[in-house]
This record gives structure tokens, sequence and C-alpha cells, in this order.
């Protein structure tokens, strides 16, 4: 008997990382396995370990690209200030694209129980910060990302509408100097 044709698949890593964030999206992470993401991917199980030995592996990577396709270019528009971008920034996030921010944010706290996921959350925290470098201060470009965190929890959490006055006003008190 013949050994099996191996498949070169070089995007085979990618199409899981993308399945796992598509399994976290419609089941959550206790809805994460190998098995259901090889499902979802269209490989076999053994592809999955062998590109992710653990599940904590595979979350580590589908939390890293959800972190990057996160992390803002702060753009600043003609006539915006910086609590204008930040307070349109978290409407795009809260208002367009609910669903994205509800993947990303339970990706991100579940480095509350999962010690691997820590460093990434922290480089995701740290992007944001990197972003307001350009337009505030290392502490206040952390207590914006705080702040931000915080009124993104509370939309989600509550599934209340953005507010974008809150928002502002919120963001504002941070920015106002002392």
């Amino acid at each position: 008997m013949a050994a099996p044709v191996r498949r070169y698949d070089p995007e085979r890593r990618q199409r899981i990382v993308d399945a796992a964030i598509r399994v976290v999206g419609a089941k959550g992470i206790a809805g994460l396995s190998h098995r259901s993401v090889a499902a979802e991917a269209d490989v076999p199980l053994g592809s999955t370990t062998y590109h992710f030995k653990t599940l904590d592996d595979l979350l580590v990577a589908a939390l890293r690209q959800a972190g990057a396709a996160y992390a803002p270019e702060l753009v600043l528009r003609p006539g915006e200030d910086l609590v204008g971008a930040l307070t349109r920034l978290l409407g795009g996030l809260l208002g367009t694209d609910r669903t994205r921010a509800e993947l990303e944010y339970e990706l991100y706290l579940e480095a509350l129980r999962r010690p691997a996921l820590r460093p990434v959350a922290a480089e995701w925290c740290e992007a944001v910060v990197a972003a307001l470098a350009d337009h505030a201060d290392e502490v206040t470009a952390r207590a914006l990302v705080a702040v931000m965190d915080g009124i993104t929890l509370q939309a989600l959490l509550t599934d209340t509408p953005y507010d974008a006055e809150y928002a502002r006003e919120i963001l504002a008190r941070v920015l106002r100097p002392a």
C-alpha cells in the first residue's frame, strides 16, 4: 500500500487560526477545541495539533491576530481633536462591528483564566498606547486605553447602544489639564 500523498498547503496554519476565530465568534471560548476548529477549517484533526500543540497555542495565535486587526491606526481627520478621533474609533467598534468587538474582547478577557494569553493581551494594550504616542504622554495614553476598555466592556456587557456623547465627555475629562 502506497503512503498517503501529502498536499503542500502553506495557508493551512492561517486557515486554522481564522477557523478558531470563527468558532469563538459562534460558540464562545467554551466551544473551542481542536476538533471544532478542524471541522470549521476543513482540515484533518492532526493538522490542528501539528500547528498548535495546545489550545492555548491556538488561542495565542487567534488573540494575536484579533489584536493586530484591532490596534488602531490613529488618524485625526482635518479639524478633529484626539477626543473626537477616539470617540469615532469607539463608535466604529461598538456601532458598526459589535460582533467583532465581542469576539476580540472575549479573547482578550480569556487571559484572566489562561496565563499563556497574558503577554499577548499586554501586546494589545501596548499597541494602542503606541498608537496614542504622537498625541498624549504615556501615562495619559494608558489612562485613555483603560477608559476605552471600560466604555467598551460596559456597552458589551450591558447590551446598551454606544453613547458617543458619554464617551466624548469621559475621554475629555482624562485629557483635561489638572
